[in-house]
């Protein structure tokens, strides 16, 4: 076993005495150690990121862009390399790491192009009598170190869906990494010391959840950015104080079939997006409602389509569905699952587990309060309902204390502006599943999904401040 790795603070990589294993969740072997950060280097960490801000804060743009492009470049170069760390630590299946690693080169290559492009606004003063000569400038201004708060799904780019923006912004980011997944963001660290920014612009702090807790009640850090569960985010939330919170927590995102669908292509889509990273995902699809007139031939279709989804070793090329992240998972969706069947679902397919593998699994006759309906599986599980009218199925999807996405498989215009008014998310994807997300897009949630949009435009926007310079000329 090598040297445990090191954390970084500032440009320095740190070790301590107290360390975690980082275990492979397929086969449970030993990866890695990572040294834990105490209170004395999280306080380090703090003060890192405050002292950095008044050198990034005034960091010119063209070189903001420049660094943030040297960290896609880094990250592009060493690509397989991070890939094969997503795979083993997380469990992802390789090919998904492999995308995942592409998606973050673009996160950084966006962010670096937003750099140059963050707005303002001339305004117009002479609207009211007498102020003829005064002239109005809105320009945005970073807000100053931000704390994120990461999960293992995305080890990768969640996290650069929070430094990008931040560091694009001019802000200094300090990262609670996953403890399932921290060494893919020490990856990222060295990406980011090559880059060019202060020394202290990122520090990447593995820790315990009381320091983490900590973290968030400084009042030196100006922003909370959390992705995680839901009762994890909004406790975060009430302990925060004064400094701006983002939440994006998940879902149990629905998906609408109507009659003049191709079937073929919901079924394709909806397999995708239930299924891959084995349902792991806060979009992933995991209601499923299609109207009952085109109800069991989608069934019939999506059932032989998940039969014959490889699953197992996420380090074999061919494998879609790889391990659940730890044993707790396991157990959750265990009793989950039986809890279900105890109250009537049927399980049309799977419903078995190979150790960390569960097997992907369709359920029907679904009641809205089970918990696989009205929780977040996160595990590789659909359920399939019938409904009549399509009032029925809007209703049925806004049935959720959750609401990141939806989607809607139709070819009526009608209709698809019809959900976009009425279903309470935030965002709805028209012949899509609601598992699709662009990088660039406004990304985020309504209800328990979460607080204000990430998408490294808007991002940017969450981490700067409004502030006006009124000019009176006639002096």
């Amino acid at each position: 076993m090598t040297a445990p790795r090191p954390f970084l603070i500032g440009a320095k990589w740190e070790r301590t005495d107290v360390v975690e294993p980082v275990t492979n969740p397929y086969n449970g072997r030993l990866i890695a150690e990572v040294c834990q950060a105490g209170p004395g280097e999280v306080a380090e960490a703090v003060e890192s990121a405050y002292s950095a801000f008044s050198a990034l804060k005034t960091f010119p743009g063209h070189m903001r862009a420049k660094g943030l492009a040297r960290i896609a470049t880094a990250i592009e170069q060493r690509g397989e390399e991070i890939a094969r760390c997503i795979c083993s630590e997380a469990g992802k299946p390789i090919n998904d790491a492999r995308r995942e690693v592409g998606r973050a080169v673009q996160t950084f290559q966006i962010a670096s192009e937003e750099t140059t492009r963050i707005p303002g606004e001339v305004i117009s003063m002479d609207r009211s009598p007498g102020m003829e000569n005064y002239h109005g400038i809105v320009r945005r201004f970073p807000i100053g170190p931000v704390l994120g708060i990461t999960p293992f799904n995305f080890p990768l780019n969640l996290i650069a869906h929070k430094v990008a923006p931040c560091l694009a912004a001019g802000n200094s980011i300090v990262i609670k990494p996953p403890p399932q997944t921290p060494l893919t963001s020490l990856l990222l660290g060295e990406a980011v010391l090559e880059s060019g920014f202060p020394a202290g612009s990122f520090s990447v702090i593995p820790c315990s959840n009381s320091l983490a807790e900590s973290l968030v009640q400084d009042t030196r850090f100006q922003a909370l950015s959390f992705t995680g569960s839901v009762a994890v985010g909004w406790m975060l939330k009430s302990k925060a104080g004064k400094k701006r919170v983002h939440l994006e927590l998940g879902g149990n995102a629905g998906v609408v079939i109507e009659p003049d669908a191709s079937i073929d292509t919901a079924v394709h889509r909806c397999i995708a997006g239930g299924f891959g990273y084995s349902g792991q995902v806060c979009v992933s699809v995991q209601r499923i409602f299609v109207q009952e007139s085109v109800y069991e031939p989608f069934l019939e279709k999506l059932i032989d389509n998940v039969r014959a989804l490889p699953a197992g070793d996420p380090e074999k090329e061919e494998t879609v569905v790889g391990p659940l992240i730890n044993q707790a998972a396991v157990d959750r969706l265990k009793k989950w699952l039986n809890e279900a069947v105890s109250e009537g679902a049927t399980i049309r397919t799977g419903g078995t587990f190979q150790e960390s593998v569960m097997a992907p699994t369709v359920l029907t006759d679904i009641k809205p309060q089970m918990k696989v309906s009205c929780e977040e599986v996160f595990g590789p599980l659909v359920t399939v309902s019938p409904y009549g009218k399509f009032e029925e199925a809007l209703h049925q999807l806004n049935d959720s204390a959750f609401g990141l996405q939806a989607g809607i498989f139709t070819q009526d215009i009608n209709k698809i502006f019809r959900a976009y008014q009425e279903l309470e998310v935030g965002a709805v994807l028209a012949n899509e599943i609601p598992s699709f997300r662009a990088d660039h897009m406004p990304y985020g949630g309504v209800k328990d999904s979460g607080l204000g949009r990430e998408g490294v435009r808007y991002a940017i926007q969450e981490m700067t401040e409004l502030k006006l310079l009124v000019i009176n000329s006639s002096l």
